[in-house]
Formats: C-alpha cells, sequence, structure tokens
C-alpha cells in the first residue's frame, strides 16, 4: 500500500506504479466517488465507446441465408 500527501490546493499524486498498471497517462480523465469511509478514483472511460450501425444500414454478410436448423447443426458441430 502507497499513500500521498495532499497539498495546500488539495492536489496529489498518483504513484507512478498504480499510473502504470492502470495505463493512466497525463491527461487521463478520472471519477472521484465518494463512498462514505473511503474515497474510489477510476478511470471516467473504460472502454472505447463504440458505435452501432443504423437499423436500416445494407448487412455486410453476402453469403446464402441460413435456417436455424443450419444454424443448430453448425453449432453442434463446433461443440
Amino acid at each position: 500500500m502507497e499513500s500521498v500527501a495532499l497539498s495546500s490546493r488539495g492536489q496529489f499524486v498518483l504513484p507512478k506504479a498504480i499510473r502504470d498498471r492502470h495505463h493512466w497517462q497525463a491527461g487521463t480523465r478520472l471519477v472521484v466517488i465518494d463512498r462514505g469511509d473511503e474515497v474510489v478514483i477510476k478511470s471516467a472511460e473504460p472502454f472505447v465507446v463504440t458505435e452501432f450501425e443504423a437499423s436500416d444500414a445494407p448487412s455486410v454478410y453476402t453469403g446464402k441465408r441460413l435456417s436455424l436448423a443450419d444454424m443448430d447443426r453448425a453449432v453442434v458441430a463446433a461443440r
């Protein structure tokens, strides 16, 4: 466990080992959560934001359509 000290402006430096472990670089946005007897600091963006295609976008699959029975057989074969 590592400790840090608050500056007169309420600032502290996260230890390098913690920054490296979480891949936090300068400018990384963090969320501070007050849970009463503890404070949790976590990344504001835990994963890359993705966007879904529009529901009316053309399908990228160009093969023949499979029936449910075909899909069930493929699942059984893959097991």
